[in-house]
């Protein structure tokens, strides 16, 4: 073996880079290489490189990785792999390096012989990056020699040199993004921290090592250095996401090599009522699916249908269980790995390859079937979990035709409490969520009436975390939001028919209102997750304090800002401050002017940075297991002063 990766490391030369076409449209329009120029964007920036050192561990040949975030700004990424050739180039006479760092589609995935198996495009990726960049250093350990070269956005300062002697190999990149192009240069370590771990978990044997050297705020005392290994692969991936759950069987696990590819899938049940599916392809998390997943649930649908009916658990005149039926509380990874992945867009967020879809429903068809039938005891549980979502499924479409039937009955009539707005311009529209008759009192006479509708909210509405859809649609609450969304639930969702693109949370900036906005988050979260994604839900923002001085006053969202409020006003006069407990304690006015006012309001738009993560805190604050909520309160409650999900 050792031979073989020596022969195929000499082998990796200038030869197998190949030129496809310049640099020049990438920092004109970023966009188009790395999907946007905000923080979602800089971050890509990281995961490019970092895809570059996965393929090099998938190929065989790197063993480490090492992520630093350093204090300077700057991002450095090393493996141990062959590191890029640094030879010339026979076509544009200038070293492998400088042509894979300098030159768009100059890398060694597009000809023979340099990757068998590539998420990363040498090349694609690492020119972006350093096109994107201020300052970008490469450094690679070859030949007992290291070799280093700098560019400036993206052109070559000088010449590759060689600045030392080592026994290492494998490539360094270091880079700084540009402030020209970005919105913010502040990586987030916590989202690169799920992304490594995520690597690690579909890379098995490589060792990623993780490190923020930035300054630390002095109420942080979590570590700044990560280690990630997992012997087990997507195995261990799977084990991770339902830690804390309550699991049906055991972890389930496939692997195999066909002529499309090499299929890896792992799943296992739980007893929540969530489906949490992750597809890759080469490593790359294709967040949109594509072929593999479509294989997988034509799989998964037909074997669990065929054992329930050998069971006869489904009798001859039963309907077939439904996709849906049979990925409630499931838990699944589904990795491919091929020669020649057809990815839609640079981003690869969706996998094309049809081939990959008869791959997967193969594999994973014959190996499940075989699985429940020498797991007899598992495969009646996971059966069990999905005849009774079905009974759900219908009980919760007699109750969703219901609501349907009463809003027709009633000539399609908005909820009593609905204070609708006059303009039937969805794109104009606001819809507030208020906590409350009183502060929906205040909200209905303050608003704009042309534009805003008030819904006001009862308590706290039903924790969906913990229910079924029919139970959910049995709540008048979540009835009433349904229906003045517009948007249909379940089977009927169409986001074109949602009424107002601000869905506004307004609740009260007390521990009351921040368990009422969760629920309301998690609603959203769990059967509106395209509204989050569409960029539709906003949390309001009131004050928490009003500051007055003579005929003059202002108003505080923080304790920070009322300090810096009262540091400027004359202390010889009398300083009256109010604090909000709620927001039924301000009239119309103050309301409109603090917190409704398009002109004036501040508005937190709520996003789904990482699904993974957001998916584990739902579980966690809102989930029937209470020791990892208590855990998860004791760990943050003395650092967050604002807590918004």
């Amino acid at each position: 073996m050792a031979d073989k990766k020596d022969a195929a490391s000499q082998a990796y030369s200038a030869d197998q880079i190949q030129v496809l076409e310049g640099l020049s449209a990438v920092r004109r329009r970023p966009g188009m290489y790395i999907g946007s120029t905000d923080v979602t964007g800089l971050h890509h920036l990281v995961w490019e490189i970092v895809d570059n050192a996965i393929d090099e561990a998938m190929a065989g040949f790197c063993t480490e990785i090492q992520v630093v975030l350093m204090a300077d700004g700057g991002v450095s990424v090393y493996d141990n792999g062959r590191g890029i050739p640094v030879d010339k180039h026979k076509k544009t006479g200038k070293s492998a390096l400088e042509t894979v760092m300098t030159v768009l589609h100059a890398g060694g995935k597009f000809g023979d012989g340099g990757y068998k198996v590539s998420g990363g495009l040498h090349g694609v990726g690492v020119s972006v990056v350093n096109a994107l960049s201020k300052t970008t250093i490469a450094e690679v350990y070859r030949d007992g020699k290291i070799y280093m070269q700098e560019y400036d956005r993206g052109d070559a300062v000088a010449e590759i040199k060689v600045t030392g002697k080592t026994e290492k190999r494998g490539t360094k990149i270091t880079f700084y993004p540009d402030k020209e192009i970005f919105d913010t240069l502040e990586f987030n370590f916590q989202t690169i921290l799920n992304r490594m771990r995520q690597q690690a978990y579909l890379t098995k044997g490589v060792t990623i090592y993780v490190q923020d050297e930035r300054e630390k705020e002095k109420e942080d005392t979590s570590p700044r250095k990560y280690m990630f290994y997992f012997e087990g692969g997507i195995k261990s991936y799977v084990q991770h996401l339902n830690k804390g759950k309550e699991v049906i069987g055991s972890v389930v696990y496939i692997e195999k090599e066909t002529e499309a590819g090499m299929v890896e899938v792992a799943l296992q049940y739980n007893n929540t009522f969530q489906e949490i599916i992750y597809t890759f392809a080469n490593n790359i998390h294709t967040i949109e699916g594509g072929m593999h997943l479509t294989g997988f649930k034509s799989a998964l649908t037909r074997s669990i249908n065929n054992y329930a009916r050998k069971l006869e658990v489904l009798k001859e005149k039963d309907d077939n269980l439904l996709a849906d039926d049979v990925r409630e509380g499931l838990t699944a990874v589904v990795s491919v790995k091929l020669a020649d992945p057809q990815f839609e867009g640079q981003t690869k967020s969706k996998l094309g390859n049809a081939e990959m879809r008869t791959a997967v429903e193969a594999v994973f068809g014959d190996a499940f079937a075989e699985y429940m039938e020498e797991h007899p005891q598992d495969a009646r549980g996971v059966v069990g979990k999905c005849t009774l979502a079905a009974r759900a499924r219908l009980a919760a479409r007699a109750a969703r035709d219901t609501v349907i039937r009463k809003g027709a009955l009633e000539g399609m009539t908005l909820p009593g409490k609905l204070a609708d707005c006059s303009s039937r311009e969805p794109k104009d529209c606001e819809l507030f969520i208020v906590e409350g008759d009183s502060a929906g009192g205040s909200a209905k006479q303050g608003r704009n009436r042309e534009i805003q509708a008030i819904l006001p909210l009862r308590g706290k509405i039903l924790n969906v975390e913990q229910s079924r859809l029919d139970k959910i649609l049995a709540n008048n609450e979540v009835k009433n939001l349904i229906i003045a969304l517009g948007v249909g639930i379940g089977e009927s969702f169409n986001i074109e028919k949602l009424r107002y693109h601000k869905v506004v949370i307004m609740t009260d900036a007390d521990v009351d209102g921040a368990h009422i906005r969760t629920l309301i988050l998690t609603l959203f979260y769990r059967y509106f997750k395209a509204l989050i994604e569409g960029g539709f839900i906003y949390i309001a923002q009131p004050p928490l304090y009003k500051i007055s001085q003579g005929k003059s006053s202002a108003y505080a969202y923080s304790d920070e800002e009322k300090e810096k409020q009262l540091k400027t006003l004359n202390k010889d006069i009398k300083i009256g401050i109010q604090r909000y407990k709620g927001l039924g304690e301000m009239n119309p006015d103050q309301l409109w002017e603090t917190t409704m006012n398009p002109a004036s309001r501040v508005m937190l738009q709520v996003s789904i940075e990482d699904a993974e993560r957001a998916d584990k805190v739902f579980d966690t604050l809102m989930g029937a297991e209470v020791l990892p909520r208590k855990k998860f309160i004791q760990a943050y409650a003395k650092k967050v002063k604002n807590l918004d999900i």
